[in-house]
């Protein structure tokens, strides 16, 4: 039996210390100015793709180590860095999930590359799930896709919002219902090339926080893709939408959408990205507690500051723990029977918040303000229990889970 460790190998930690450069030496210094543009740093994502970070290759990489620790690894330093820059770079992920969850080999290895584009032009994707009326209740999607069996085109029609890149990618991912009497189980996944008539930019999102990621909604009227463009391909969609309608007419156990798979392939990273946030804000905090004195004496010396920092630590390396194992699961095929990823995702995602709550308090009236970077990290952080499903929702899947209840 090989032996337990948590020890990065030599290759995760010269990875971990080319990232935590880049997020030290590029990204920090650009963290306040993009924040207050709320505008993509293309500079930036240009930087990213020119040393290889920003780049199929590389999250290829970091996703098939075999012990499932390359993605939260680089997710939290590059989110060490800054939340809103981080996730313009590393947004265009969700929708090569998307891809990669549901796609044909065909189809990842034609529309994976375009996502990306190169170093000298660089381009941006966005995964299209979320709507309106239609956010963490997905069996309420109202995006339409028909097919016209006459020219093998799939025809969508509906608008998408909350959507990273939404409008400005050069590929979208949308999910879209193709059978309306099997709820949830009724989406399918498309790829929407670029330059496709009928697909425009809705309206842009000015955030409470991540404010130099691009975030929109996407309007789809009569948008035309050819029939490849379905992931996966027709003849698997047929198949999966019989079994569906099989179960719903037997009242027998559901199958997943591919909304679904995508959300539970990525939970872990969205933690890992959370933790990397928490450890940016204790840092800060632990510097100036170890530096600012108060009544002759550092204010870490004071009882109530440094049991403060000493259980956002302990929770920070709590997160990360679960992080890990969550993706290590994922990787080595083991079934998460507890909504191991949701709890990990939850668990983080709720750290976030309270550490970087306990940074502004540590820090006082200096806190408060945008000379120091704790109150833009206590802003991003709200989003890590919003987005890719709410603390109650991932609540809500740990518990069904538990009980055995279906997860709608």
């Amino acid at each position: 039996m090989a032996e337990f460790t948590l020890d990065l190998n030599d290759d995760q930690k010269q990875v971990r210390d080319w990232l935590h450069g880049f997020a030290a030496d590029v990204i920090r210094p650009a963290a306040s100015e993009w924040d207050e543009r709320e505008e993509t740093p293309w500079p930036v994502i240009q930087e990213a793709a020119k040393v290889g970070i920003y780049s199929l290759d590389f999250y290829a990489q970091q996703f098939f180590d075999p012990t499932g620790l390359g993605i939260p690894m680089a997710m939290e330093e590059l989110f060490w860095g800054d939340a809103g820059i981080a996730l313009s770079i590393v947004g265009t992920g969700l929708a090569a999930v998307g891809v990669l969850a549901n796609g044909t080999e065909e189809q990842i290895g034609t529309w994976i590359p375009q996502m990306y584009g190169d170093a000298n032009d660089v381009k941006v994707a966005a995964f299209c799930s979320s709507e309106p009326d239609a956010g963490s209740d997905v069996a309420a999607m109202r995006t339409r896709a028909v097919y016209d069996a006459a020219k093998d085109e799939w025809v969508l029609n509906g608008t998408k919002t909350w959507a990273t890149n939404g409008g400005i990618a050069n590929v979208h991912v949308v999910v879209a219902v193709v059978d309306a009497d099997l709820g949830s189980k009724g989406h399918a996944s498309f790829i929407v090339p670029p330059d496709t008539p009928g697909l425009s930019q809705g309206q842009k999102f000015k955030k409470h926080g991540i404010r130099a990621s691009h975030t929109a909604e996407v309007v789809l009227e009569d948008v035309r893709v050819p029939g490849h463009c379905l992931l996966g391909g027709k003849e698997k969609l047929d198949e999966r939408l019989a079994r569906a309608r099989e179960r719903a007419r037997s009242g027998g156990e559901r199958v997943k959408n591919a909304a679904m798979a995508t959300f539970e392939a990525s939970r872990p990273a969205v933690g890992a990205m959370a933790v990397g946030t928490a450890r940016a804000a204790y840092e800060v905090a632990l510097d100036y507690a170890k530096t600012r004195s108060q009544f002759g004496r550092p204010i870490i010396d004071n009882q109530g500051i440094a049991f403060q920092l000493a259980d956002m630590r302990t929770q920070i390396d709590a997160a990360r723990l679960l992080v890990w194992r969550a993706s290590w699961m994922a990787t080595t095929g083991k079934p998460f029977t507890s909504a191991e990823g949701s709890m990990s995702k939850l668990y983080a995602s709720e750290t976030a918040k309270k550490v970087t709550a306990q940074a502004i308090q540590i820090l006082g009236g200096n806190g408060f303000t945008r000379e120091y970077p704790v109150e833009r990290m206590h802003r991003d952080a709200a989003i890590y229990t919003i987005f890719e499903g709410t603390s109650e929702i991932q609540r809500l899947v740990i518990a069904r889970t538990l009980s055995g209840m279906p997860i709608r």
